[in-house]
């Protein structure tokens, strides 16, 4: 920590920040983000999809219940750096096992607390996501453009390398393990297990545990797989269905994927989420374009163009698919985002696909989509 307790915040056009250091000691560069949920900092924290990012939260104050481990979406925070505008002095619950700055400090990710998030959030829907750096070791402003400066970006690079599992395994919970967390005596969910139970084959590219959860909850035997795992290693499972998950970084440059992808989607019914999503659109042979600043948060409106439906869902990605080219190949747009009308899902005219662009797990975020992981049961039934 700095000698005097302060942290900075620099973007590559020359701004900085500066306010009260929290969580470890050091000095990231990575990509400026802001995250419109007004809880789950947890599950921000620890979703692989913020690899190689410093995400700043809108909400006012963060750390007010502390963290626990039953909240991890992985096994740790994937955050580069967190940015709030006041950390919490208390954790006031009952599911609290340790402070917000504890965890940070024990997984060795900066925080920066007492800067002006709103203004940091404008900066980024003005400008654009941009290259950034925040350090709690002291140094100058002038040091901290020039390492914002100095980082080479997103585009282009493969961050699934860096989070995707590294050997094939089962994932396998108790029933109990399975149910949504609720209020104590309170019961939201029927749960079913005489329903048919399909081997689904899950490739990791930077999952959220939360997603496997709800497959299995669903009806679905899920194994999970390496993000370069071969089509041929995946098929020796004899699995019934496939399904490709959120991930980090830009998904043009994972073209091992796309190549993996194009293989199992002729044989496996298919559903994809977020970067999977993306994947998809590049399997078939369309495109995905950067956003000026992305959608993250738990309020984005979705309209489904084919049933008229407006869901509200919890999104994380810098990256969408171009409509013009899923169209030239066969796809149809069925989401759209309300607020800038860029694809929210597609499905395929020939293949047996679909996909979303949102977290139907939400975790956190509204419940609205969950449905999607019976639709994807229900579309298995019907081709296997």
């Amino acid at each position: 920590m700095s000698k005097d307790g302060t942290a900075i915040l620099a973007f590559e056009d020359g701004s900085v920040f500066k306010g009260r250091a929290f969580g470890a000691t050091k000095t990231v560069v990575g990509e400026a983000v802001f995250n419109t949920s007004m809880t789950g900092y947890q599950e921000v924290l620890t979703d692989p999809s913020y690899f190689g990012q410093i995400v700043t939260m809108t909400a006012v104050e963060i750390g007010n219940y502390g963290v626990n481990k039953a909240d991890e979406e992985s096994d740790g925070p994937k955050v580069k750096g967190f940015v709030v505008r006041e950390v919490s002095p208390v954790s006031s619950s009952w599911r609290s096992e340790m402070s917000l700055q504890d965890y940070l400090k024990l997984n060795d990710i900066p925080g920066i607390s007492g800067v002006d998030t709103r203004a940091i959030t404008k900066k980024i829907r003005s400008s654009g996501a941009m290259k950034a750096c925040l350090s709690t070791e002291g140094i100058s402003a002038e040091e901290a453009v020039e390492n914002a400066r100095a980082w080479g970006g997103l585009v282009g690079v493969d961050y699934v390398k860096e989070v995707t599992t590294k050997e094939p395994y089962h994932f396998s919970r108790s029933d109990a393990e399975l149910m949504p967390f609720t209020v104590p005596g309170t019961k939201l969910y029927n749960f079913d297990r005489t329903t048919p139970v399909f081997k689904c084959a899950a490739i990791d590219y930077g999952a959220k545990t939360s997603i496997f959860t709800r497959l299995s909850f669903h009806g679905f035997d899920v194994t999970v797989f390496p993000a370069d795992a071969p089509a041929e290693q995946i098929l020796e499972h004899n699995p019934q269905c496939l399904f490709l998950s959120n991930g980090p970084g830009d998904p043009a440059a994972v073209t091992y994927a796309h190549d993996i992808v194009a293989k199992l989607i002729q044989k496996l019914p298919t559903f994809g989420i977020c970067f999977g999503h993306q994947v998809l659109t590049h399997a078939i042979g369309a495109e995905t374009y950067k956003l000026k600043f992305g959608h993250r948060g738990g309020n984005q409106p979705v309209k489904n163009l084919e049933t008229g439906r407006v869901s509200i869902t919890s999104q994380n990605h810098g990256f969408a698919a171009d409509a013009k080219s899923l169209e030239n190949r066969g796809a149809v747009v069925t989401e759209i985002n309300l607020n800038d009308n860029t694809v929210e899902g597609l499905r395929h005219k020939d293949l047996p696909m679909f996909s979303v662009q949102y977290h139907p797990e939400a975790a956190p975020g509204p419940n609205d989509a969950d449905a999607l992981f019976a639709d994807f049961h229900a579309f298995v039934k019907k081709l296997v």
